[in-house]
């Protein structure tokens, strides 16, 4: 399930743009198969982050996800044609979209879940034990 639509990128950038972006056969329209590309790379991404912390595909999708699932597709676009110089703002929401999606990841921001609860924080778990040590104390102490 995609977290944004071409609908809400036409909404963040303009239309003859995105047919510059994306029609490498000089069509004049916009390549639905490139956008569709960009916001699966862009919702990959996401994923990555939201892993072990949410059930995934979340349904409905967050806004906050929607948003940051068009900042990354927009960049990812832009970045196809290394020709046209990116604005400034696309590259400033992309850093963004990156550090919103850390602090998803670490629990500082959290999206919620359909039932309205929060995941728990997950564990470390080890199969080291203290008799795996190669220095003891004492043997640390002489140096």
């Amino acid at each position: 399930m995609a977290y944004c639509t071409l609908t809400e990128i036409k909404d963040r950038i303009p239309e003859e743009n995105l047919i510059q972006l994306t029609d490498d056969d000089n069509r004049g329209i916009v390549d639905q198969g490139k956008v569709d590309a960009a916001i699966l790379d862009a919702d990959e991404v996401i994923d990555g982050y939201l892993r072990g912390r949410y059930t995934l595909p979340l349904s409905p999708v967050p806004a906050l996800l929607n948003k940051i699932s068009i900042d990354i597709a927009v960049f990812n676009l832009y970045s196809r044609k290394l020709e046209f110089e990116m604005a400034e703002v696309i590259k400033d929401r992309h850093k963004n979209a990156l550090k919103l999606l850390t602090q998803i990841q670490s629990g500082t921001v959290t999206l919620g879940t359909a039932s309205g609860e929060t995941p728990e924080p997950g564990q470390y778990k080890t199969n080291k034990t203290s008799d795996d040590k190669t220095f003891d104390k004492d043997t640390l102490d002489k140096y």
